[in-house]
């Protein structure tokens, strides 16, 4: 099965081609052009490089969020322009819950808290947990928006190390060495969210019984309003 995936929840974009776990292709950007200028160039190189036209494509796979709101917006719209929408081919994923995959059969992570966190603004990250056990990914918490000190108290309550992931990894591990938690921060080649950990991430979902959806019913996920919403019920509010 040949899954193509993409990325673009953060300032780094990416594209994958994965067959049954081994990588055809990737290509990978942080030079900061949007993504709208990347994302379509980028999945023609990661075709070509495999050797592949776009039909021989059997599954699509996409980080529908949490991330930043113009990222994971461009990103559906890139997928939904690829794909049909009434091919049921598409398998949306946790841009949290793919980054875990990372990590997978590295020898020292099975006994860690896998903590993905994404900087969402105002000392507050998108974040979520995970452990990796016997080659697997398993959930810890859902995805949430929280502020940092709230996130430290959960995971001081794991009582278990923590490996921290994402884009706002660097702000919580600052954080955590005020606290009795023990952290680790991700290596920077591992830290962000990156398309071929979508791909595997699909991959399982699939394996685990996940029936794929058509274009049509993938939609973004923010966990939070926008900034303009946020600021907009705030004005009101004063206003009451």
């Amino acid at each position: 099965m040949k899954i193509l995936a993409i990325d673009c929840t953060a300032k780094p974009a990416s594209v994958a081609i994965l067959e049954e776990g081994k990588v055809l292709s990737s290509a990978y950007t942080n030079t900061g052009l949007t993504h709208s200028q990347t994302l379509v160039p980028m999945v023609d190189s990661a075709l070509k490089d495999a050797q592949l036209e776009l039909s021989s494509v059997e599954r699509f796979a996409i980080n529908a969020g949490p991330g930043s709101f113009t990222g994971v917006r461009i990103g559906v719209a890139a997928l939904k322009g690829l794909v049909f929408s009434d091919e049921k081919n598409c398998v949306p994923v946790s841009t949290l819950e793919s980054m875990p995959y990372a990590f997978v059969g590295l020898p020292g992570t099975e006994d860690l808290v896998i903590c993905g966190a994404m900087d969402a603004r105002r000392n507050q990250v998108y974040t979520a947990a995970f452990e990796v056990k016997g080659g697997e990914v398993h959930r810890l918490t859902e995805d949430e928006a929280l502020p940092i000190p709230e996130l430290l108290e959960k995971l001081l309550a794991m009582h278990r190390p923590v490996l921290f992931v994402g884009d706002g990894a660097e702000l919580v591990y600052e954080a955590a060495k005020e606290t009795e938690l023990t952290g680790h921060l991700a290596p920077e080649n591992l830290r962000y969210q990156n398309a071929v950990s979508v791909a595997a991430c699909a991959e399982a979902k699939i394996k685990a019984g996940f029936k794929p959806v058509g274009s049509d019913e993938i939609l973004p996920v923010y966990l939070r309003a926008p900034q303009a919403e946020r600021e907009l019920k705030a004005k009101k509010e004063r206003l009451k």
